[in-house]
């Protein structure tokens, strides 16, 4: 944890616009200081208006939301003092680069001198220290953004939101501004919350990450947490690739279950996330721990496979195959001399431990899925 002192707190805040459907739904969530922290979800899933009720632009319809321990919610957006990046910079285009990131603290009537300086400290701090007589049409969308990001930083907020802050840029260069603002804001010590929609951005630069889905926190933990230790079948298909093998409890003992599947084959797994024997569940598996090949020791799980396709990535192949009844399992292999990539059609054993396996709630089919 970044720190042990809790900046922001929200408390069972919910959520409506028409008095009827709650967007958001009883969410409680600590932000401590110092903390970066991803709001993440797919479209329509209450991470944006999580954000917009805690910069002020949006007002909770019950629950309480402190900065401080400071109740903020009939606070307005300027007496916050947060700072805000969007992902469209939102950069005045009249105005030089200097104009942009000095306007917070005209604003807050610093004086000229102090300006001057400030202005001078923050187009440093991104790397942007020779363009401050530039209008943002002459830069590009990296630069524009590294200005939107000095303008946020530039009065010393000690909080900073950020809402899709680099949807706009191309893969490598959003790849490099993650690391660049990561850096900066461990840096500065600085409390960020971030939205995006995009998992590896969020498992890049947060020290937690909260998956939002249907206006509800579905797991919030650090990221290698909720990859390796999702709480739920959405956790574990929205961050990362993962396997689902469908089927029902058969068996538990402790933390332990054999799961049945529909063809009759048996599944050791941890028992996570489900009801009773008899009850419906899907097994998690990521695809780095399925193995092709003959197990090495018994009480591993094993499978018979048929390869579908294969797929040449550089630094793996992914192997799709069908097993136990069910198509589009995906394995990730290492080519070796003495283990060369199967091609569809081959019949391959399949295998993996227990142990890297969960048994959680059924997979709920989308509409796209039906």
């Amino acid at each position: 944890m970044a720190g042990d002192d809790v900046l922001v707190n929200f408390s069972m805040v919910e959520k409506t616009y028409d008095g009827a459907t709650l967007v958001i739904k009883n969410i409680d969530l600590d932000i401590h200081r110092g903390e970066f922290v991803t709001l993440l979800g797919p479209s329509g899933s209450g991470k944006t208006t999580t954000l917009m009720m805690l910069a002020g632009f949006e007002t909770p319809t019950s629950g309480e939301i402190t900065l401080n321990g400071r109740s903020i919610n009939t606070l307005p957006p300027h007496r916050r003092n947060i700072g805000m990046v969007f992902q469209n910079y939102a950069l005045f285009p009249h105005m030089t680069v200097e104009q942009n990131v000095a306007f917070p603290l005209e604003v807050r009537k610093v004086t000229a001198e102090e300006t001057r300086r400030k202005v001078a400290e923050a187009l440093d701090m991104v790397r942007l220290g020779d363009f401050g007589k530039r209008r943002p049409a002459q830069l590009s969308g990296g630069q524009q953004q590294r200005v939107a990001l000095a303008r946020a930083l530039v009065f010393n907020p000690e909080l900073v939101l950020m809402d899709e802050p680099l949807g706009a840029l191309d893969k490598q260069l959003r790849e490099h501004m993650q690391i660049e603002i990561k850096h900066l804001q461990k840096k500065l010590g600085i409390t960020v919350v971030y939205v995006t929609h995009d998992q590896s951005e969020a498992l890049t630069m947060s020290d937690r990450v909260a998956v939002f889905h249907d206006g509800v926190i579905q797991q919030i933990a650090p990221p290698d947490a909720l990859y390796e230790r999702p709480r739920n079948s959405f956790v574990a298909n929205f961050i990362g690739e993962n396997n689902n093998f469908s089927g029902e409890l058969e068996t538990t003992d402790g933390d332990r279950c054999t799961v049945r599947l529909a063809n009759g084959d048996r599944l050791g797994a941890r028992r996570v996330n489900v009801r009773g024997t008899g009850m419906p569940t899907s097994v998690s598996l990521r695809p780095e721990r399925l193995f092709i090949g003959e197990p090495p020791a018994a009480g591993v799980n094993r499978l018979a496979a048929t390869v579908s396709e294969t797929i040449y990535f550089g630094d793996h192949v992914r192997v799709v195959m069908e097993a136990a009844g069910q198509s589009g399992l995906i394995a990730r292999m290492l080519p070796t001399p003495d283990r060369p990539v199967p091609t569809p059609g081959d019949a391959v054993p399949v295998w993996f431990w227990p142990e890297d396996c969960r048994s959680l709630d059924p997979v709920r089919k989308t509409a796209e899925d039906a």
